[in-house]
């Protein structure tokens, strides 16, 4: 019987088609109430977008979200390190660290970052338990806000950090660790070409939520009246009232920043699928290849040299 013979019935999905029209409503009334409320303040949203102390504000922020990315995956990889250490008090004293740090709200370790000069009024650097000192700072002017605001997000944001690495690495096949020692790698070539290049795929959507929650943390450091975007905003208006239209315009930087860093993760993980799928049609390619050969064809053709 031929395939003409068949009669085909395209698939009907009639609740997709409800679903769809019922998402186009709900939007169209949500937007409908916020642009036509005239409360929102959108002359005054407009007035203050691009002001150029909200962008100051602004700026700041991105400052100190790109410095307390950079920081704390530099510790929070060393912490991770620690964990998976043959030491127990190597391991011991990262997880009390990461413990520590995670249980610690982020406003607490501020606000108690930003009295440090009370309990310490000076930090040396020298020699442990002698009085030999190479230098020594006021501890007043070491930690300025911007300083003590950085330190704080990296070191709570480091502990959350070391667990997604320390979760990565666990996600390799246990099979890759035994391969590299048997090649008789270092640890830290082991480390950088084996384990990391695998665990890379199930670490990276993992970092980027945590620097977007990074990202929106931030506004936290007002506490330590820091002129970074939610401060400014709030600066503003107290004193001109306008509640409501300056909370948008941060909301909306919120977002805009926030979106960077999906496109971000988006792009990366592209790039990484183009290396699943090189290797995949590779390792097909050579699957064809070999399959029809004598296991001394192979060995004469070079594959199981």
């Amino acid at each position: 019987m031929s395939s003409d013979q068949y009669k085909i019935i395209p698939a009907r999905h009639p609740w997709r088609y409800i679903g769809v029209a019922l998402s186009l409503l709900i939007i169209a009334v949500v937007a409908e109430s916020i642009f036509s409320n005239k409360n929102w303040g959108w002359p005054v949203f407009r007035q203050w977008f691009l002001d150029p102390a909200i962008l100051n504000g602004l700026l700041m922020t991105l400052k100190l979200t790109f410095w307390s990315i950079i920081f704390s995956l530099i510790l929070g990889t060393i912490v991770a390190m620690m964990r998976l250490s043959s030491s127990w008090l190597v391991r011991s004293l990262a997880w009390v660290y990461i413990w520590m740090f995670r249980s610690l709200p982020l406003l607490l370790v501020l606000i108690i970052l930003y009295n440090f000069s009370y309990l310490y009024e000076y930090i040396s650097v020298g020699i442990p338990f002698t009085n030999q000192n190479f230098a020594q700072f006021k501890t007043i002017n070491a930690l300025d806000q911007f300083s003590t605001a950085l330190v704080g997000l990296v070191i709570v944001q480091s502990a959350y950090t070391a667990e997604v690495i320390r979760g990565g690495i666990l996600s390799v096949d246990h099979g890759q660790f035994e391969a590299a020692a048997a090649l008789g790698l270092s640890w830290w070539r082991r480390t950088t070409r084996i384990i990391l290049p695998q665990s890379i795929r199930s670490i990276i959507p993992a970092i980027i939520n945590e620097c977007v929650g990074l990202s929106k943390g931030t506004s936290i450091v007002y506490v330590l009246a820091m002129p970074e975007l939610f401060y400014t905003v709030q600066m503003i208006y107290n004193r001109n009232q306008e509640v409501i239209p300056l909370l948008m315009v941060a909301a909306v930087w919120y977002i805009i920043v926030t979106s960077v860093f999906s496109i971000v993760q988006w792009y990366i993980e592209k790039i990484l699928a183009k290396g699943e799928r090189r290797s995949a049609i590779n390792h097909f390619s050579f699957f064809r290849k070999t399959k029809n050969l004598s296991p001394q064809q192979r060995v004469g053709a070079g594959y199981d040299s």
